[in-house]
């Protein structure tokens, strides 16, 4: 009884952290491709800013950079380019 309880309790554990390190892992320095300039960027923290600036101006609520239609990706990418971090 004892052994099922601790084998249980060390799945658990392991399904946390691996849910952990794979949900940071997907947004923190992904590289994706810009399809406008034809170049990469790296998906940060400061991209994360971005974007979230980028839908605040346009009031929209805020949703996953990846399921946004190719047409919305687009539209941000020239946005971005527009739209430099400052220094």
């Amino acid at each position: 009884m004892r052994q099922t309880k601790n084998y249980r309790l060390s799945i658990l554990l392991a399904a946390a952290c691996a849910s952990t390190a794979l949900g940071t892992g997907c947004v923190a320095g992904v590289g994706l491709y810009d399809p406008v300039y034809h170049d990469r960027h790296r998906w940060d923290d400061r991209e994360d800013r971005a974007y979230r600036r980028y839908l605040s101006d346009r009031e929209e609520k805020y949703g996953a950079f990846r399921s946004r239609s190719a047409d919305d990706q687009r539209d941000y990418w020239r946005w971005r380019h527009e739209h430099p971090d400052q220094p």
